[in-house]
Parts: C-alpha cells; structure tokens; sequence
C-alpha cells in the first residue's frame, strides 16, 4: 500500500504561474466533500430502491433541464474554475479556466482498456451516455476512462482532467478509475458541472468497511443491496457480513442445514450480493464468530455446549476442550469460504465465557486438563482458546484468506502466541484483562479500526452505548483513535490499516430496515471523510451537513 504523504499547512496552498500568459493557477488540497446520489446499476438508468431513491422533486443526472455546457471558444474568457466538493473530499485539485463539462445526450463513454467496461457501462448507465467501448478515436463531449502505464502506484488512485469539453480519469488499476467515476457523479449531480482542471485523489487508509449485524436481525437483500450502492459512491471497499450468534444462523447452510434460522438469506441471494458488492470494488468479509457467540449452532447440537464445574451451560460458548465443535465449526468455514470468495475473513474469537471468570481452571476444570494437556503442566484455559483461534486460523488459511480477529480474543501473557498473520480487530477495552491498543502496535500487528466509543451503533443503545453522530466523528475521532478517545502515537499510523462502521442488532426491534439506514447516514459520511483524509476537514460539520443534505 502507498502511503500518502501529509502535508503541512504551507504546503497545502501552493501559487503557481502558468507558463503562457501568465494565467495565475492554484493547486490546492481539500479536506471535505458532499454526501452522494446513490443511483441504479450500470446501463440501465434505473434508479434504486430504498434509502438510495433519489427524492421525487429531483432531476436525474444527464436529463437536467439546463443547456450544456459551452464549448471552449477563443473568444470566451473563463474564471479559475472552483474545487469540487465530494464525499470523500478530493485531495487535491488544480483548477484551470474554461466550460467544465456536464453530460449531453449523445455523448460517449470510451475505454482505453476492455478490462474498465463495467466502469465504463455504469457511469454510462448513471449519467445518461452511450457506452462506446474501447474507441481510440476522440470526440468532443467523451468521458474517457483509461489505465495508466504506472501500475506500481496506490491502485485505488486516480487522476481526472476536465479540458477541452471531455473528461479523461485514469490510474494504475481499474479501483482507481471507479473512484474516479464516483467523483464524477458526485460532481454532476451536486452542481450539474463538473469543474475544469484536475483532480488528483487517493485514499489515505486502504480499508473502509461497514460492518452488518444480520445475525440478530434479518435485513433484506434488497436493503443490503442498497446499502452497497450507497457504500460504493462513498468509495468504501468493504462490507462485513456478521451472520451467526447466539440467537441465529442467517445463511442457508448445506453442511450442516440444522443450524440455520428459518428466516435467512438463501447461498444464491448471497451470490447476487457479493456479485453487486465486487462490481462496485467492495470485499464482503463474513465473520462466524467462534468460540463464542455460537448459540444457533450450539441449539442444534447442545452435547457440545460448554458447562462449568457445576454443570451450569455457559451461553453461546463451546466447549473447546470436545474434538467434535472443532470439526463442526471447521466445516462450517470451509463450506462459507466457498460462499464468500474475496480475500479476507473475520474469525471473531471475542467474548469467550470462560475466560470472562476470575479462576477459569476451576470454573472449567475441563478446559484446564485440554491445555495441559496440549501444551504441558502449566498450559492454560487462556493457551487452549489461542490455540482454538489459531487452528480455525489454518483453516481459512488454507482457503488464501487474509484474517483478523476481535481484540479481546487476543490474550496477554499466553504461552501459545496468536498466529502472526493475524489482523486485530480493535473494538474495545473493557474486557478482563484488556491491553491497550499500542501493545498489539508494539508487536507488530497491522489494526482495523471499530472503536465501540465512536464507530457502534447498537440497536435499542443498552448497556452504556449511544447512537453514534456523525458530527462527533467528523469533529473528533480519526483512524489513530483506537480506543476510547486518545490517539496512539504518529509512528503507528502505518500499521493501522484503516477502520469500519458498526451496525449491531442487540435489540432487533429497536428500530426498522428504514431507520436503521437514516440513522446511519451522516455517520457513515463521516467516517469515510475521516478515512479516506484523517486531517482536520475544511467545512464546519454545518457545512458539510448541509452539502450532504443538498444531495440526499
């Protein structure tokens, strides 16, 4: 991943003259953006359903009733063009003097390469152009979509020339010039004009989630689908999908049928929503969460429940000392590894009931006899679960997925250390036990950002959590806020891969599909404002609310 370099205030306004007539130029960077129009699918022209829909008073983009833009003519003097304003805000933009472009019909989308004709289709598709294909020949009016020579660069970068009537983005890989098309859309619809000059762009953080409790609350494939619209011109590049705990399996499973809830997503809607979510460069990460949270398995098959000395079942949790929960949790994640075939996997691994005791070895006298064992006279209930986290690790491995697993699964002073390729997962530190975020950093590990303090929206808000606002976010978290609301130190930053927002439904009928997705909004705005640039946003959250209200 290449890292983006901060700048300095100084630097972030710099004044040039341009070499021919001495026009004055200004480069600047920009910290802020605009909400965004969520539209339908590539080469349809539909417009979506759900919290997507555009609102009935508003034009779609490409039929707006206004002329086009003229034409540069050298008899026609142009001001400085005006930075676009998007969500996520650009980088940085170079404005120059002339019309801008906005979409006409007639109008062409070309592709320099055959492997950029879903880009090339969808934004056709959302701005009302003909998609043209692989054309080497120019016309006024084309929107070109290119890769560039340099495939050693960040490949979710981009650069986009607005000049001369047409719109050129390229950049090293087809993630870049999608994020391109984004910015494009955004700017059409928010102003009908995209702006002359150029916009050079990329993400600072290369993980941008938002994760979704569907175990606890069954959510359509419709309202997924929507969401993944919505994430998409965003430019967020990952959706978790959290589909077992302890009151349901939300998947069809054909392993193990028994477990599953009757209200569930069947394996073919699951398809439909990786294929949309990949179209749109966005990874769906599946989480079964084991040792714990495991309760609809654990219904099916109570002989594996894990019980303490005195027989009492422990909620949710195996018993991980039984040979057989392995094998059933093992097939379970070798049929959904076929299920979910992009790179990454969430193992969970929080929240395990016997070590959440003060004297597990008594409390569990089992577990304490496995771990010695497995590892000798003094391995512990502790070393057993990290050994359990790191088998079910080799499992997936096996599969060629990147992993990661909740914080709290990651215990102190073990004798069997957690397998090294494993991300965490920081959401908290309340846990029994808990360490601080820069001791995971000091080790080595690479972090994912879900600080429960900021970026969980709990269902029904109990215990101590609150609904998260979008302006707390925006104004006061970034991606070094790990826990709580202290930053760890500046030299971390490169190990922490970025971060995701949290839908979790521990009170299911707090809330409907609807709100759930209104509540969201701004907050998810502000998080990938927050990851894409963490410095200080250019706008007053009013500001930028406003912009973001502007567009829906």
């Amino acid at each position: 991943m290449s890292q983006h370099r901060r700048r300095t205030p100084a630097q972030q306004v710099r004044r040039r003259r341009a070499a021919v007539g001495g026009a004055f130029v200004c480069t600047v960077a920009l910290g802020v953006g605009l909400g965004v129009w969520a539209a339908g699918d590539g080469g349809t022209g539909a417009r979506p359903t759900g919290a997507a829909r555009q609102s009935a008073g508003d034009t779609a983009v490409g039929a707006a009733p206004d002329q086009a833009a003229p034409s540069p003519s050298p008899s026609r003097t142009y001001p400085l063009s005006q930075a676009p304003r998007t969500i996520p805000a650009v980088r940085s933009h170079t404005p120059e003097r002339g019309p801008g472009w906005r979409p006409a019909g007639g109008e062409r989308v070309v592709v320099g390469d055959p492997a950029l004709a879903d880009e090339g289709r969808l934004i056709a598709g959302e701005l009302g152009l003909t998609y043209a294909g692989e054309q080497h020949d120019r016309r006024a009016g084309d929107l070109r979509l290119e890769l560039s020579g340099d495939r050693t660069g960040n490949p979710e970068s981009y650069t986009m020339t607005v000049r001369g009537g047409g719109v050129t983005i390229n950049g090293p890989a087809d993630a870049g010039v999608f994020y391109g098309t984004r910015t494009l859309k955004q700017e059409v619809h928010g102003g009908g004009t995209a702006p002359e000059g150029v916009v050079r762009d990329e993400p600072a953080k290369p993980r941008r989630g938002f994760m979704l409790d569907i175990a606890r609350k069954p959510y359509s494939e419709t309202w997924i689908e929507d969401r993944i619209r919505e994430l998409a011109d965003l430019k967020y590049n990952e959706l978790g999908l959290h589909f077992s705990d302890d009151q349901s399996f939300r998947i069809e499973s054909r392993t193990h049928p028994e477990i599953v809830s009757t209200d569930h997503l069947t394996q073919a809607q699951v398809k439909r929503i990786v294929d949309l979510a990949t179209s749109r460069h966005i990874a769906v990460v599946p989480e079964i969460d084991s040792p714990g949270h495991l309760g609809a398995v654990i219904a099916a098959h109570p002989d594996l429940q894990l019980r303490n000395a005195q027989g009492v079942a422990s909620r949710g949790a195996v018993d991980i000392s039984k040979p057989a929960a392995a094998r059933l949790v093992d097939d379970l994640l070798n049929e959904f590894t076929g299920v979910f075939p992009g790179s990454y996997w969430h193992l969970g691994g929080d929240e395990y009931r016997a070590l959440a005791v003060s004297d597990p070895a008594a409390s569990y006298p089992q577990l304490a006899a496995a771990a010695r064992k497995t590892y000798g006279p003094r391995g512990t209930v502790a070393d057993l679960a990290t050994g359990w986290l790191n088998a079910r690790a080799d499992t997936v491995r096996a599969h060629g997925r990147t992993m990661r697993a909740w914080n709290d699964g990651f215990y102190r002073g073990t004798s069997v250390p957690p397998a090294k390729d494993l991300e965490v997962a920081y959401w908290t530190g309340k846990e029994i036990g808990a360490r601080p975020p820069a001791e995971y950093l000091g080790e080595g590990r690479k972090v994912i950002n879900y600080n429960d303090e900021f970026l969980y929206y709990v269902l029904g808000q109990p215990q101590t959590f609150v609904y998260p606002t979008g302006q707390r976010i925006y104004e006061q978290w970034n991606p070094r806020v790990l826990r709580g609301t202290t930053a760890v130190p500046a030299r971390y930053d490169g190990q922490i891969l970025g971060g995701s927002f949290a839908v979790w439904s521990d009170i299911p009928s707090a809330q409907t599909q609807d709100q759930v997705a209104a509540g969201i909004r701004m907050p998810l705005r502000a998080t990938v404002q927050k990851l894409w640039d963490p410095g200080t946003p250019a706008l007053s959250w009013a500001d930028f609310k406003k912009l973001a209200d502007r567009l829906g």
